[in-house]
């Protein structure tokens, strides 16, 4: 009997062949999908998707993930266009099934849910051993975090300025960090979707003086060292301790995650000696 999946829509997919053709608008999932030994089956991909760097290169751009370019997805002819909750826009996924015949829908909210996404991903193109193979990398890294005492931490993840921007406590990213004990500040929940999981904040709100360390990420906004210095001088941030971090290691599931909660545990260790 042929492997059966289903996405994160409740949308059940049978096993697609040698002649899928998969367009990804989601950057963690294309390199999940390179990671799975899908290369010759790609055939579009956001510009956001960079990763395997040089691997990516030869897949055609239909876009960003907010701005999809419709004409170019249909152009490329596509059996399978993978999308995700948080990052694309509903009346895309909406216009996509127009033309596509599989609209796979994605949504991980903890690493843990990588082990289903893994699942999804191989059992829809035929790589279960592969995606077997990326399981057990996973189990072992988050058995070697959970075997280790971390101090805890109330930190703020910071994603945005102008305005100031950070993540609720239901999102993939907050779930990252608890990994090393670090809860995200504010201590609230945004939902499924939309603009409350990703909340703007001011420094001058009452839970911010809980906060222990303010990280400031690398993605979507691309902090830098003059703004961790600027926020050192200001004085409603006197005495918490203020660091950049790799947001492609803290927020980037499917595959990154095996990667992301080893650089995650060699970060928590630095951070607690400064």
């Amino acid at each position: 009997m042929a492997s059966r999946a289903i996405d994160a829509a409740g949308v059940e997919h049978d096993t697609a062949g040698v002649e899928a053709r998969i367009v990804s608008l989601v950057p963690s999932v294309t390199e999940t999908l390179f990671a799975l030994g899908l290369a010759a089956q790609i055939v579009g991909r956001t510009g956001f998707c960079v990763h395997p760097r040089d691997a990516v290169r030869e897949v055609s751009k239909v876009g960003g993930t907010k701005d999809v370019k419709l004409d170019t997805i249909r152009a490329l002819g596509p059996t399978h266009v993978i999308v995700n909750i948080d990052e694309n826009e509903r009346d895309t996924v909406d216009a996509l099934r127009a033309f596509v015949p599989h609209i796979v829908v994605t949504h991980p909210l903890t690493p843990q849910d990588n082990l289903a996404l893994y699942a999804l991903l191989g059992a829809i193109f035929g790589r279960d051993a592969e995606a077997a193979q990326l399981s057990g990398k996973l189990e072992a890294q988050l058995h070697n975090v959970a075997t280790r005492a971390w101090p805890p931490q109330r930190v703020l993840y910071a994603i945005w300025r102008e305005p100031w921007m950070t993540v609720a406590r239901d999102t993939y990213i907050s779930a990252m960090l608890r990994l090393v004990n670090w809860q995200t500040l504010p201590a609230a929940d945004g939902g499924e979707h939309g603009a409350a999981r990703y909340p703007s904040f001011d420094f001058d709100a009452p839970w911010f003086a809980e906060v222990d360390r303010v990280l400031l990420s690398s993605e979507p906004y691309r902090f830098t060292a003059a703004h961790v210095d600027t926020l050192r001088g200001d004085p409603r941030l006197a005495g918490k301790q203020i660091a950049l971090i790799d947001g492609e290691m803290a927020s980037w599931y499917g595959s990154r995650a095996i990667e992301g909660i080893g650089y995650l545990m060699r970060y928590a260790t630095q951070q607690a000696t400064q």
